[in-house]
């Protein structure tokens, strides 16, 4: 009797170091979405579901927890068990400006623990087809010579559409009036039908018609090299020298994570974006499959944060 609760007890001991041996993952893996279904980071996210499990052996569980500007998905991983078991798919704005335009967001930065960048898109940089112009020089030159300010579009107040319009009237020189709207499809809406004469955003099906049918004129591309998603648009950095202002995707997880678990799925995501037929699909999106260690994107949002921090305080952006 000794003996067998002897052998009980030794087993009741190991289980939890047995436990902890178990190779990472040996559960479920959530991947939560700050927004809800069918935009751009939901469709990239689920892209990514398939090539996840058969790479881990277990399945990755996409969750839509929109809301707030995403501060409740934000919150939510920012606070989870550091196990890896709880990604998070951001854009920039997530991680670098909400913290800073929303009241008690609750959560920075330091929260997360970055893995893998996943994808970059540029902003377009459209006005109307009304103002006339060759090029972006041609518009600032026509916005100065007005002597009055411009109107400008953004998806929202805190929108990374908003910051990056007012980053380049600061360094243009030019004054510009804010016009918020309740989405990106409102924006461009708007722009068609003169009710604003700038807009700087994200490409979208809709904007890329109205752009091929003459009713809007791409002025260039916010990234700082030219981009394959817009053949032969300039760079605004070709115009305003050091302006740049690019929207990213990335995965983060909870900050204290082994680094060993962060470095296996960065390596494992690094390797499922190297395919060919992802990289096309991710175009698809109007997106372009980029890359990075865990420390280069670490490097990235603190970048991020150094440059939108100042905009954000510069013009006491606060979120609705």
């Amino acid at each position: 009797m000794k003996r067998f609760v002897t052998v009980g007890l030794g087993a009741v001991l190991l289980a939890p170091l047995l436990a902890l041996a178990q190779p990472y993952p040996n559960k479920p893996i959530r991947l939560l979405i700050p927004y809800g279904a069918g935009g751009t980071t939901d469709i990239m996210a689920r892209a990514l579901q398939e090539p996840l499990y058969k790479a881990l052996g277990q399945p990755v569980v996409v969750e839509n927890k929109a809301g707030a500007s995403g501060v409740l998905a934000a919150r939510e991983v920012a606070r989870a068990k550091p196990d890896g078991y709880t990604l998070f798919f951001v854009n920039n704005g997530n991680v670098a400006v909400t913290p800073f335009v929303v009241k008690d967001a609750g959560y920075d930065a330091k929260d997360f623990a970055p893995v893998a960048l996943v994808s970059s898109a540029p902003l377009f940089v459209v006005t109307n087809a009304d103002m006339r112009v060759a090029d972006f020089k041609g518009f600032i030159d026509q916005v100065k010579k007005q002597g009055q300010p411009i109107t400008y579009a953004s998806a929202g107040v805190g929108s990374f559409g908003h910051l990056s319009t007012e980053l380049l009237a600061k360094t243009t020189g030019i004054k510009a009036i804010h016009v918020p709207y309740r989405g990106q499809a409102a924006t461009t809406n708007a722009l068609v039908a003169g009710e604003v004469k700038l807009l700087v955003t994200t490409a979208s099906s809709a904007m890329n018609e109205f752009i091929s049918a003459g009713r809007l004129k791409l002025l260039g591309v916010t990234s700082p090299e030219p981009s394959p998603l817009a053949p032969g648009a300039p760079t605004i950095g070709s115009f305003v020298p050091g302006y740049e202002a690019e929207s990213w995707f990335a995965i983060l997880t909870t900050a204290g994570t082994p680094p060993e678990i962060v470095n296996r799925l960065n390596t494992v995501i690094n390797e499922i974006l190297s395919s060919p037929d992802l990289q096309q699909r991710f175009r698809g999106f109007g997106v372009r499959v980029q890359t990075a260690t865990p420390q280069r994107l670490g490097e990235m949002i603190n970048k991020e944060i150094a440059r939108w921090s100042v905009i954000v305080r510069e013009n006491n952006i606060q979120a609705e």
